[in-house]
């Protein structure tokens, strides 16, 4: 079954670093729109970043914009979201994504996801 495979999560102190890898798995991840997305308890998902398959324009929520950044690397089809900075608002379940189509941060549909990985950020 053709998926995300993701890693990297954890708890962290506010302040803190933390790197989430995404690995696609059964599928060749060049062409292919990149999303990221959250899911905090008893909140709505949040789209945090979404990079089109077409320039490579990653557009960030206002939540997390100049403290995370979005990458991949299609020769280890793999994809990447650097979090500096974390606060505990940043706590929740994040989720990498191919959407069909990015609509700033967030997007409409997706082709592959991950199952989710836990980002705690506590002291």
């Amino acid at each position: 079954q053709a998926q995300f495979v993701e890693s990297g999560g954890g708890l962290v102190q506010p302040g803190g670093s933390l790197r989430l890898s995404c690995v696609a798995s059964g599928f060749t991840l060049d062409g292919y729109a990149i999303g990221w997305f959250r899911q905090a308890p008893g909140k709505e998902r949040e789209g945090v970043s979404c990079t089109g398959s077409s320039d490579g324009t990653t557009n960030y929520a206002d939540s997390v914009n100049g403290r995370f950044t979005a990458s991949r690397d299609n020769a280890k089809n793999t994809v990447y979201l650097q979090m500096n900075d974390l606060r505990p608002e940043d706590t929740g379940v994040y989720y990498c994504a191919a959407p069909r189509r990015c609509i700033g941060a967030g997007f409409v549909g997706y082709d592959y996801r991950g199952r989710g990985i836990q980002v705690t950020v506590s002291s």
